[in-house]
């Protein structure tokens, strides 16, 4: 896969000298119009990078991903050239694991630590339960998905449209449910976690154990909705996140003013 920025990623919005970019990870079968709408309710200092998986929108013709860790590779090295600027991300359902595993990779291979690490929809990794939905006729995995409640997924209800969106959603379905996560593997970056109190995809006790998976801080926060609860709950899940990285970057910069003094000081 290619791995350069334009390729993964979709900017909404033109930032010119962002303070922090949010990078942000669609949930199975999604695009990166899922978050096209929060370019303008981000604060103008943020730049939104919507992430496009292969084999959907223009990148179509390319294969899809073998593994969420394939996903999480190409991510981590088309942010390689963006890492001058401090980030967070934000994922959805699959995205969690992706931006979970993404946050690893900047860990591991450049000492490059998110602001925080935003999941939403979805269980701890560890605590995942394992299905098989990717395996089924066509008709019992349209059931299935179609209980989720997105209004994304309106296009499994088109013939037309059908035949084009059903492998996405079936890649990334294997994708998911093939994913064996390190249980061992903690994040360095506080984690949010965001569930909706009607999801049916996920238990509450087992978002809750995203806690497990960092060494710093944690906090959940409970939306009414289901398992798509963001879409209605976008302006307070917004201000929510808004929050914390207006709180993390005044955060960063007193200490980053701290430690020029000290310096200063010692010289």
């Amino acid at each position: 896969m290619t791995e350069s920025a334009d390729t993964w990623f979709r900017r909404y919005r033109a930032t010119t000298a962002p303070r922090l970019r949010l990078v942000c990870l669609p949930h199975a079968g999604g695009s990166p119009t899922a978050y096209r709408t929060w370019a303008h309710r981000l604060p103008e200092d943020v730049e939104l990078l919507a992430t496009c998986y292969p084999g959907r929108q223009d990148r179509f013709a390319e294969p899809f991903a073998d593994s969420i860790g394939e996903l999480a590779d190409g991510v981590a090295q088309a942010l390689e050239p963006l890492l001058d600027t401090p980030l967070a991300l934000f994922g959805h359902s699959m995205g969690a694991a992706v931006a979970h595993e993404v946050t690893l990779r900047l860990d591991a291979r450049h000492g490059v630590r998110p602001l925080r690490l935003f999941v939403s929809g979805a269980d701890a990794p560890h605590r995942r339960e394992r299905t098989d939905l990717h395996t089924r006729d066509d008709a019992g995995f349209i059931a299935e998905i179609r209980q989720l409640g997105s209004s994304s997924l309106a296009e499994i209800d088109d013939p037309a449209l059908l035949e084009m969106v059903l492998p996405v959603i079936r890649a990334d379905y294997r994708l998911v449910e093939t994913y064996r996560p390190d249980p061992a593997a903690k994040t360095r970056c506080p984690v949010v976690a965001y569930v909706g109190d009607q999801d049916e995809d996920c238990a509450i006790e087992d978002v809750r154990a995203w806690s497990e998976t960092t060494t710093a801080g944690f906090e959940m926060r409970v939306f009414p909705g289901d398992h798509f609860y963001l879409e209605r709950r976008e302006p307070e899940l917004l201000a929510h996140l808004t929050g914390h990285l207006r709180a993390d970057l005044r955060l960063r910069a007193a200490v980053g003013r701290a430690a020029g003094a000290a310096a200063e000081h010692g010289a």
